[in-house]
């Protein structure tokens, strides 16, 4: 019963009641599906000539993600390896079989951003990001933005999931990567928020908690010498997201600085990073896409890994708002952005997923 209650929850929090989760994908189920027929093309444009990028592409981002695994599975029958370890026993859950096949075969016929992005709609929403957070912590130095990022936008329900699958694909908790990878109040603010444990009932507005926890916030930060960060990170983390839209607003009869220019007072480096970061979100998640869009492709050079992260995690949940929100504040669309900084196939494939120009 509960992902019912689960699924009109989110609805009841977007205001959309009548929408299907899929109402603002850009990239949607094929009508005319057929895994095999789709398994078959891509064998062919893998084992041509020179690569036909253009057949994979086109499949590949003009299917849903539950298709892409169907067509992964659908190959892996065609090219008859039977998914065993060498010692004949099945194989651990972290090669994923069945993407496995058509991963590997793409990850040699392709190369650089392209490969990046079809490789990313090969895994499953949860498996991509936790793939995405595990290579944000591997090896010297953490990418604290891409930890940022994914752990403050995702709901309750998608982390519970990407801790799943981490234990499953890399056989230890994410939380215990966090914490030894992370310090201080901001490996505090990142374990908390990645339990996934924020109050998803909306059914009530409480307005003496909203102005209570709008005075604690001022109390704990603007109002005194120091912060009281934990107090910070338990309202932020607790919270459900329609309490602190609330909270943020009456925060300004309190404070002389919104929320944001606090946060920018009170703390500093990757905890302010991360605070500003999850503000943003609570107030307008696809604004928050839609800034770190434009981010990704203005001045010069483009940081291709937060472009292709945000294009292939977002094409099927809500890239329409994005792209709305994008072209309302930057005055062109995401589209156009898209083409001017981009080339080739790699831009073929952004393009498609960005889903026409508005």
């Amino acid at each position: 019963m509960s992902t019912v209650h689960e699924i009109l929850s989110k609805l009841s929090l977007e205001g959309d009641h009548s929408l299907p989760p899929s109402a603002y994908a850009t990239v949607k189920a094929y009508s005319n599906f057929d895994a095999d027929r789709d398994a078959a093309a891509l064998e062919a444009a893998i084992k041509t000539k020179g690569v036909d990028e253009v057949t994979i592409i086109n499949i590949l981002t003009n299917r849903s993600n539950e298709q892409r695994q169907d067509i992964a599975f659908a190959y892996q029958r065609r090219t008859k390896k039977v998914c065993q370890t060498p010692n004949g026993s099945p194989p651990s859950q972290n090669a994923h079989p069945k993407t496995h096949e058509l991963s590997a075969a793409l990850k040699s016929a392709l190369s650089g951003h392209l490969e990046a992005v079809i490789l990313g709609l090969l895994k499953t929403p949860s498996q991509y990001d936790a793939s995405e957070l595990k290579a944000a912590m591997k090896g010297l130095g953490t990418d604290e933005d891409t930890l940022i990022e994914i752990i403050c936008s995702r709901t309750n329900q998608e982390l519970s999931e990407i801790n799943r699958v981490y234990r499953e694909m890399y056989k230890t908790e994410l939380e215990k990567d966090i914490i030894s990878d992370t310090s201080g109040d901001f490996r505090k603010l990142m374990v908390a928020l990645a339990k996934g444990k924020r109050c998803e009932d909306t059914s009530v507005i409480d307005y003496e908690l909203i102005d209570q926890d709008a005075r604690e916030l001022y109390d704990a930060g603007v109002k005194r010498k120091g912060t009281d960060v934990p107090k910070w990170i338990n309202i932020m983390t607790e919270r459900s997201v329609p309490h602190l839209q609330k909270v943020f607003e009456r925060y300004k009869s309190y404070s002389p600085y919104d929320m944001l220019e606090s946060i920018k007072k009170e703390v500093k480096g990757d905890l302010e990073n991360a605070f500003l970061n999850l503000v943003q979100c609570i107030q307008n998640k696809q604004l928050y896409f839609a800034d770190r869009l434009y981010d990704s492709m203005k001045g010069k050079g483009t940081r291709d890994k937060v472009l292709i992260r945000i294009m292939v995690s977002r094409c099927e949940v809500d890239m329409l708002k994005i792209k709305s929100e994008f072209k309302r504040k930057y005055g062109k669309s995401l589209y156009y952005f898209i083409q001017q900084d981009t080339k080739g196939d790699y831009q073929r494939a952004l393009l498609n997923l960005c889903g026409g120009e508005d």
